[in-house]
């Protein structure tokens, strides 16, 4: 294989792990771990390990997505969405197929040594992880076409991921700590959403009906107008409730690029303002989560 294959190689392979995506597996364990750091209860391994599974898991999801959209007939030539590597035939759908069980096993590998730490809560989130995220895009009953995919990502990329970092380390769940994981959930959504927003018409042609289709064009720009609104009143409202000291509030100073976002996505008329957005979106859930974590910190 020659130097200029391989580098193709690896640049496929980066394409079907989808980096822009990743802040959405960062995001959750920074919270996460910051409402340790409040509680005295920080442990840097599994904080770590955690890390690393939420990274896995986001790329497994990404390679499930991509393979089997492909099978399924979901992805074709017309989608406005970013190159996928199975259906444009850069990566055969046996290795994307063989891809996703790699990176699903290291999960599961995180995973066995999490539980050792957090016990059978964390070995239950954990198996529950996976096989909704292995049944996400595939199985007799994919969750992302029976409009299921928004409440599937709120869930385990935002309440198990934000609840279970802490609870390696802390070893309990309190309440507070759910509350502040919605914040995180609800913007990772919105990832989502406008990823089913550019997608609406092909999905819809493909037969994959997500809460986009449903909603429709608008119904689905109101959705994300919606889960900004409700992830920046939420430290307003723990605030306000006692739970955290005002440096709570941090993640308001990100408030005009929230806005900015949902006026985007109201303006975007094609395929590439939309690809642009997304990642924008994915950039917003990060920041917002850096600022929220440093004002957990900060008690």
């Amino acid at each position: 294989m020659t130097p200029t294959a391989t580098m193709t190689l690896w640049r496929a392979w980066l394409l079907a792990i989808r980096p822009k995506t990743l802040p959405a597996a960062i995001a959750p364990v920074l919270v996460g771990s910051a409402l340790a750091i409040h509680a005295g209860t920080f442990a840097f391994l599994p904080a770590s390990a955690a890390l690393v599974g939420s990274l896995l898991l986001q790329i497994g999801v990404n390679l499930a997505n991509d393979y089997f959209d492909h099978v399924k007939g979901v992805d074709t030539a017309e989608r406005l969405g970013p190159l996928r590597v199975t259906q444009s035939g850069l990566i055969s759908p046996e290795r994307v197929r063989l891809g996703m069980v790699v990176v699903f096993g290291l999960a599961a590998l995180v995973g066995v040594y999490l539980s050792l730490v957090g016990g059978w809560p964390i070995l239950i989130v954990g198996v529950a992880s996976i096989l909704s995220a292995l049944a996400y895009s595939g199985g007799p009953f994919p969750l992302a076409s029976h409009a299921l995919g928004d409440v599937f990502v709120f869930l385990f990329f935002g309440l198990a991921a934000v609840g279970g970092t802490y609870y390696v380390q802390a070893l309990n769940l309190p309440l507070p700590v759910i509350f502040s994981a919605v914040p995180v959930g609800l913007l990772i959504t919105a990832i989502l959403v406008v990823n089913n927003t550019r997608d609406i018409e092909s999905d819809r042609r493909a037969g994959k009906v997500t809460l986009a289709v449903v909603l429709g064009g608008q119904g689905a720009r109101a959705e994300y107008a919606i889960l900004l609104t409700i992830a920046y009143g939420m430290p307003l409202a723990l605030w306000l409730a006692g739970q955290f000291s005002a440096w709570a509030l941090l993640p308001l100073v990100s408030l005009p690029l929230a806005i900015s976002r949902a006026r985007g996505l109201y303006q975007a008329k094609d395929g590439a303002a939309l690809n642009k957005l997304l990642a924008g979106t994915a950039q917003l859930a990060l920041i917002f989560s850096i600022l929220f974590g440093i004002g957990l910190a900060l008690k």
